[in-house]
Formats: C-alpha cells, structure tokens, sequence
C-alpha cells in the first residue's frame, strides 16, 4: 500500500501533493512523513493534512511547521493548530508579528478559535497582541480578522480595539458590528446605534441583526 501512495521518482510537484494526500486517506503514515521534508511548500502542506487525517501529527510537528520557510506551511499548520489543545495558543500568536499577511491573517483565527474555546484563563497576552493587529496592521484582511477574534474571545481589554473597527473600511466596519454581540454597556449601545446609521447599507444590515430593523432602516442609501 505504501508503494501505490508514493509518487515515481521525478514526479512533478501536483503528482506529489496528491501522492502525500492519498497517504493520508490511506493511513500510511510512513509515506505522509517523508513529504514533509520535499522541496515543493504545497507538498509539505499536503503532508500535514494528510498526518492529520490519519492521526499521526505530533504537538512538535505542528510547531515545526509553524515556523516553516514558505507562509503557506505557516498558513496550514495554523488552521489545523486551531482545533489542537496540544498546541499553545502562544505558538499561534507568536505568528501575529509574522511578516507574510496571509500568516497573520490566519493566526489572528487561530488565536479566537483556541482561546474562545479554552477560556479567557492567561488571555491578556494574546489579546494585546491582537490588538495590536486590529489597530495598526497595514493590511485590512489582517485587521478584521483580528477583530473578529477579539470578538470571539469577548475579553474586556479588547473592547476599545473593535469600538475602534466601526471608522475603519466598510468590511471591517461590519465585522466590527458582529464583534460587539457578546459585549454590553452603554458605551457598546450608542457604538450600535451609530453603526444603525452607516452609510454602508451592510453595515447597517449587522446593527439592525443586534438592535433592531428599525435602526437599519434610518441610514443613508
């Protein structure tokens, strides 16, 4: 089996990564493994999934991976560290500082996704970090999605930082909307309002969800 999941030698990069995919699906965790090591990123990504899927990714793997030379194995050891209590949620955030946004932008999910489900024990650090994102990252798509993960986790410190989403682009505006459910407050009442009369009519649609229709419906076209 071993041998019908491995591509022939000199095989091209797509014949690889899907020869890495079918170990995993086969459970021939033996094959899986020596991907991780090919030259080609999408390959040693692959590999991962495929260690995944048959059981056999390991803690170290994984924080080896996150610190892989290509962003896309960075990228994919983040999505699959998100459902992984074996794997600290600093080894997520420390990629917040990454300096591929793509990175970024999965390790702001990633840390929501751990610390949300974890509890907000020990949080501080990971919420100022991704603060930090929220407020000053030059990409937008790193910004929202350090928004909503402030959002996920619903820590008080990071309220400011998704208060401050709604001046942001109109997507991150919205997802700043979404960000406030879990908080409350007065100070979290009259941000809501004011988004009910965004000029961005999505915007308005995701206030009216938390406040009411009739707060969408006053807004400008």
């Amino acid at each position: 089996m071993a041998e019908m999941a491995a591509a022939p030698e000199g095989a091209d990069a797509m014949t690889r990564r899907r020869a890495a995919a079918v170990a995993g699906h086969r459970g021939d965790r033996a094959q899986a493994r020596a991907y991780l090591h090919d030259d080609e990123p999408a390959v040693r990504a692959s590999a991962l999934r495929a260690l995944e899927r048959s059981g056999d990714l390991d803690a170290p793997l994984l924080a080896a991976a996150l610190e892989d030379p290509a962003p896309g194995v960075r990228v994919t050891a983040l999505e699959l560290a998100a459902s992984r209590p074996d794997v600290p949620v600093d080894a997520a955030a420390a990629r917040l500082d990454d300096p591929d946004q793509r990175v970024v932008e999965a390790a702001a999910w990633t840390c929501g996704e751990k610390v949300s489900a974890a509890g907000p024990a020990d949080s501080a650090p990971v919420v100022a970090a991704l603060i930090r994102v929220a407020r000053s990252h030059a990409d937008p798509l790193c910004r929202e999605s350090a928004i909503a993960a402030l959002g996920a986790i619903a820590h008080p410190d990071g309220l400011p930082a998704v208060l401050a989403g709604l001046d942001d682009k109109p997507e991150i505006r919205r997802r700043a909307v979404i960000a406030l459910a879990p908080f409350d407050g007065p100070e979290v009442e009259a941000a809501l309002a004011r988004a009910g009369k965004d000029r961005d009519k999505q915007v308005r649609a995701a206030a009216a969800e938390l406040l009411g229709p009739q707060v969408g419906a006053t807004g400008a076209e």
